[in-house]
């Protein structure tokens, strides 16, 4: 079975995050002055060929552990989205 993934990398609690505090200071320059507590992160998706949804899992969650994100400085969610017929 072929299973679309989604996998949602962010920094650990008390990481920096250069990114999202560049996009924060440049945001009142544009007007929105509103806006606060900015974060960016990044998504991956990609599609698995397993036999069922756990094994799915696992394996994204190695691929996280391994190369996908750094658990040292990052958090990951992955969630199954829906299973495409093979």
């Amino acid at each position: 079975m072929m299973f679309s993934v989604t996998v949602q990398v962010t920094h650990l609690p008390g990481i920096l995050d250069p990114v999202g505090a560049t996009v924060e200071r440049a945001l009142p320059a544009l007007g929105y002055t509103n806006v606060s507590q900015v974060h960016v992160g990044k998504t991956i998706r990609l599609m698995i060929d397993a036999e069922n949804v756990e094994a799915a899992r696992a394996q994204c969650e190695e691929m996280c552990q391994r190369l996908l994100a750094n658990p040292v400085i990052e958090a990951f969610d992955i969630s199954i989205d829906d299973v495409v017929p093979a």
